[in-house]
């Protein structure tokens, strides 16, 4: 396994753990301060908050647990995990754009989410298969 795989991959398991996680925080628990940050962009991408548990909040951690049992050595979930991810992300990216909402977490979601978990799958492929 090459350093450059596992670092990447690791900056994506972390990245996707913990914004799928605070998703669903959001969800279940509606903290005042993450309410105030997730309530307007939701509102601008037109997404419904019942979507921050399924599919946003599961999506991205399920994403995060298929590439962690990536690096323990099963490839083949890694490599569906990194495919899953980016999928989600392209499809994230469409979501916002279809209402031209250009805001930060498009920005987050299209230049950092999206091409780490590429990255991934890149070195991955390279790696693996």
């Amino acid at each position: 396994m090459s350093t450059a795989y596992f670092v990447t991959a690791l900056v994506t398991i972390v990245a996707n753990t913990f914004s799928g996680g605070s998703a669903i925080v959001a969800a279940m628990f509606r903290p005042k301060l993450m309410m105030d940050v997730l309530r307007p962009a939701l509102a601008t991408a037109e997404i419904s908050m019942s979507w921050l548990i399924f599919p946003i909040g599961t999506l991205k951690t399920a994403g995060a647990v298929g590439l962690a049992l990536g690096l323990l050595g099963v490839p083949l979930v890694g490599t569906a995990a990194a495919i899953g991810l980016i999928l989600f992300f392209v499809c994230a990216a469409y979501t916002h754009i279809r209402v031209s909402d250009y805001s930060s977490t498009f920005f987050l979601g299209s230049c950092f989410f999206l091409p780490s978990a590429v990255a991934t799958l890149a070195l991955d492929l390279a790696i693996h298969y």
